[in-house]
């Protein structure tokens, strides 16, 4: 059975706009999974508090038949591909990819928490899961 999921992608290094199509790539690439919609592109402030390039973020909608803990590690998969290097939490990075919401699930396990619990304090990935849910 398929699922929305809504993965949300992040760069304040490189070229942030060709690591985004890195990403979104990616995620096409995935078995049992289509991209239905994705936001444009929006530059934010880095998070944190950390002393950092702006970032470029967009979030994607997805319909997957992967399991969310698959899908997580997918996305993991492409962020190596893309060069990403975990120093430290909050740090500069090449490409990240954050699975925000898979359908209506709620999950907290050691290894991942959905709905992503820095949606509430992210309020440009409310407004682009606006956007993306009234793709349909």
């Amino acid at each position: 059975m398929s699922v929305l999921a809504c993965v949300a992608l992040g760069s304040n290094l490189g070229d942030r706009l060709a690591a985004l199509a890195s990403g979104r790539d990616g995620l096409r690439r995935l078995p049992d999974t289509v991209v239905l919609a994705s936001t444009e592109p929006e530059e934010t402030v880095p998070l944190g508090g950390m002393e950092q390039p702006p970032y470029l973020n967009q979030m994607v909608l997805l319909e997957t038949e992967l399991a969310p803990d698959t899908l997580l590690t997918a996305c993991h998969d492409i962020e190596d591909a893309a060069g990403r290097v975990r120093r430290e939490p909050w740090c500069s990075r090449t490409l990240d990819l954050d699975l925000v919401r898979y359908g209506d699930l709620l999950c907290d396990t050691p290894s991942l928490t959905l709905p992503h619990p820095g949606l509430r304090d992210r309020s440009f990935w409310q407004r682009e899961i606006a956007r993306l849910e009234r793709h349909g």
